[in-house]
């Protein structure tokens, strides 16, 4: 805890909050919100979901849930639709992958528009975000798997966004990932990779703009954000892993700093991957695209790139600042007395460290990743497009067969 403030405007977790579900209902007058929330089917057997769902059923005066949902047949979207109809809001069950949705996405080729993407979250996040928009002035966005998931959450993510008087434009998450069985410190991606990569970026090319911008998020990866529809309708999505670093790029792209805020949500916990056997596996698979996905905004607002001895040089600043990254989080353990297992911690630095090289030569071969068009050029294409996408997406009208 601490109340101090940087680049980006940081609202803090004092622990003196009343009721925030009270509050976040009246505020909620003043703006049509919606909440995303994108998943997997596989979710709706998992406790988590079952959590997020009874926490919301208390949220008075939303204007929709949306769940971009990646289903295997029309019966499993229908069961999404009915484990979430006793909700005292409207609830929009978006079948991202359904014949219907493919269809329409499909015809729009005809416009020189690629919308179908890679089925993952980033695409679910496009299309859940068309249908949001259609109706409400802020959006959302919450993962499905969240453990921890508390009445704050909301409230505390969209209090920022909902007068215009404040200014604020985006909202990200930052929390303390800690793991609820035995308490010991999660969140390897950000602790032990992009942190230090950041820091390593900035003694080696220097303190540019946009690398002052990535480092000022206390969690640069977290995947809950929020923002005003004149943002959203301008953001390109990245398909890949690189998902949230690229639209804090797009973020950096549209806004001003000063209408950009980062809130705490206190504890954090949901699924962790496992770091993966091969570069093409796990955490290194993510943060080899999370490398590229920083590389890319260097490129574009920086207008900096990475030459042969720079990539050698980077490894080694990497490899120097992981390590001093292990020792402070084995001391910070042990004062909270949490495990910690400095040996895994090494090894990860490790495998991160060998996946720096080759992910920078086969980004620099090939800079230009694959990016949703924003909803701003898309309805300039199809104006129908919001309309015809979400109506696609419902189960009951889609053209799949039981």
């Amino acid at each position: 805890m601490d109340f101090q403030q940087g680049l980006i405007t940081t609202i803090h977790e004092y622990g003196f909050g009343g009721d925030s579900l009270g509050q976040l209902s009246k505020a909620l007058v003043k703006r049509p919100t919606s909440l995303l929330i994108p998943c997997l089917y596989e979710e709706f057997k998992r406790p988590a979901l079952t959590l997020i769902k009874d926490v919301l059923k208390e949220v008075k005066g939303l204007n929709q849930l949306v769940i971009a949902l990646a289903a295997n047949s029309k019966n499993e979207a229908l069961e999404a639709e009915k484990f979430f109809s006793s909700m005292p809001f409207p609830v929009h069950v978006q079948w991202t992958n359904s014949p219907s949705v493919l269809e329409v996405l499909k015809s729009q080729e005809k416009n020189g528009l690629q919308l179908l993407g890679n089925p993952g979250k980033g695409w679910a996040v496009w299309q859940g975000i068309g249908v949001a928009m259609k109706s409400s002035e802020v959006v959302a966005l919450f993962d499905a798997d969240i453990k921890t998931f508390s009445p704050s959450y909301p409230s505390r993510m969209l209090q920022p966004l909902l007068d215009p008087s404040n200014g604020i434009s985006y909202v990200k998450a930052f929390y303390s990932r800690l793991s609820l069985e035995n308490h010991a410190l999660q969140g390897r991606a950000t602790r032990l990779f992009v942190g230090p990569l950041l820091t390593s970026l900035e003694q080696l090319v220097g303190t540019g703009p946009f690398l002052q911008y990535l480092r000022a998020f206390r969690y640069p990866l977290a995947g809950e954000f929020a923002f005003t529809k004149d943002l959203g309708m301008n953001l390109r999505i990245p398909c890949d892993w690189g998902l949230e670093i690229g639209l804090l790029s797009e973020v950096y792209k549209n806004v001003r700093i000063s209408r950009v805020a980062q809130v705490d949500l206190g504890i954090f916990d949901h699924k962790h991957k496992t770091i993966g056997q091969s570069p093409s596996e796990g955490l290194q698979k993510m943060c080899t695209e999370i490398l590229s996905s920083v590389l890319r905004g260097l490129m574009e607002h920086q207008a900096e790139t990475l030459t042969p001895p720079q990539i050698a040089n980077l490894e080694v600043l990497y490899r120097r600042v992981g390590q001093d990254r292990v020792k402070q989080f084995g001391l910070d353990s042990l004062v909270n007395q949490i495990p910690y297992d400095r040996h895994e911690e090494e090894l990860s630095v490790q495998k991160f460290a060998s996946i720096i090289k080759p992910a920078v030569i086969n980004f620099l071969d090939s800079p230009v990743t694959q990016q949703l068009p924003s909803w701003a050029r898309v309805l300039a294409c199809e104006e129908n497009l919001q309309e015809d996408l979400a109506n696609a997406g419902i189960a009951e009208t889609s053209l799949t067969k039981t």
